[in-house]
């Protein structure tokens, strides 16, 4: 299956039902109850995929500013400036790349604070803007340990959302429809889980850089057998390449884990400073933010609740500590590379002595600064000079 077609298709397909009145479209965060709103029958869209797009295109560094001007301070999630001020602005990336003018008008806007509650603010101005209902789900944030009774605080929440959805839809949950949903994304993120671990091949048949571009359809398509369909063909392609050792990076010397958000208007610059340094980004916390290998179809809920509290970025550091020496064993890394993504503190984990404290266990760390999407942060050379540097003392 071709990636670029099923992107086309989704966002296709979305601008369709925003134009149908028998259809309904619910804007959710990406790591939101997308199972649920699918279930309910309406379409979903996922703001944050919008951001890296305009990110990854640049079209950001256009909007940012708009925002900024605004009102909304630089400081902040440069995916919600860049999303505001592109609609402030009139302006999408998906006009050139799928032809559609506008990004879908919501019926609903659902968030979830697991990830940080920049995604609140975000979701209440386009509330306002479209003067629709929204919906937000706020669990217990940066947790040890998941206890039963932080998933039965969210279920409760899950349970009250699916009385607004069947309100606005006019008709019940059916729950042979949210187990479908869920067995269908249970399937997908295993799936998605499977084709990262193709990276434990030496040399690595994918990259990081591959993996945010690979990553879309467990992103937006959750839920769906195209997500399904599309990581059978890709994890039996991977497989075929790391049993020929057909390499990512040719001339693999040096293995590198990735943490926090890549940096979308320089993907391709950083995937090739690596590739010249030989160097292969093989894992990375950010594209495993999409395995929830807890769905469970016959438990629908309560499994959900559990796999969105147990995201790496909802968790402590020790947590977040012991997880990268894991798969710095699994993978067989030879130095971590932190991204402190300046408008992203909560997905930057280099404040608070991580670093350090995996140099001292013997695993050779280093920092770089940048961000998501603003560039005005980011230093081309600079950043080229620490990471070959790092790279060469590997």
């Amino acid at each position: 299956m071709d990636m670029k077609q099923v992107m086309k298709d989704y966002f296709l397909d979305l601008d369709q039902a925003a134009k149908d009145p028998n259809r309904k479209v619910a804007w959710c965060t990406s790591v939101g109850p997308a199972e649920i709103l699918r279930a309910m029958g309406f379409e979903v869209f996922f703001p944050e995929n919008h951001g890296a797009m305009l990110g990854a295109t640049r079209v950001c560094m256009d909007t940012i500013p708009k925002a900024n001007a605004f009102g909304y301070s630089p400081d902040i999630c440069s995916y919600l400036t860049s999303d505001v001020g592109a609609w402030q602005k009139g302006i999408t990336p998906l006009t050139k790349a799928y032809g559609i003018e506008s990004i879908p008008r919501p019926d609903i806007l659902v968030y979830n604070t697991n990830q940080c509650k920049d995604v609140m603010h975000w979701f209440e101005y386009f509330a306002n803007e479209f003067d629709a209902p929204i919906f937000g789900i706020h669990p217990p944030t940066h947790l040890p340990e998941v206890e039963e009774s932080h998933v039965a605080d969210v279920v409760d929440q899950f349970e009250d959302l699916i009385k607004v959805l069947e309100e606005l839809q006019g008709r019940p949950m059916q729950p042979e429809d949210l187990k479908k949903t869920v067995a269908l994304s249970k399937e997908a993120t295993d799936l998605w889980a499977q084709v990262l671990e193709t990276a434990m091949a030496k040399p690595s048949p994918l990259s990081f850089f591959d993996g945010t571009i690979y990553m879309g359809p467990i992103v937006v398509l959750r839920g769906t057998e195209v997500a399904r369909d599309y990581y059978r063909v890709l994890l039996a392609d991977l497989k075929i390449r790391a049993a020929t050792k057909v390499a990512a990076v040719p001339g693999e010397t040096k293995r590198i884990y990735w943490d926090g958000m890549p940096i979308w208007g320089r993907l391709r610059s950083m995937a090739d400073l690596f590739r010249d340094n030989q160097a292969c980004v093989v894992a990375s916390t950010y594209c495993n933010s999409w395995i929830f290998s807890d769905f469970d179809p016959d438990d629908p809920l309560p499994s959900m609740a559990r796999a969105y509290l147990k995201i790496f970025i909802n968790r402590n550091d020790r947590y977040k500590e012991a997880y990268i020496h894991k798969l710095v064993d699994e993978y067989g890394i030879d130095g971590v590379i932190f991204h402190d993504a300046k408008t992203c503190p909560n997905n930057s984990n280099s404040q608070y002595n991580l670093p350090a404290r995996l140099r001292k266990a013997g695993i050779p760390a280093v920092i770089i600064n940048g961000d998501l999407c603003d560039l005005r942060c980011f230093s081309d050379e600079q950043s080229a000079t620490v990471i070959e540097a790092f790279v060469e003392t590997l």
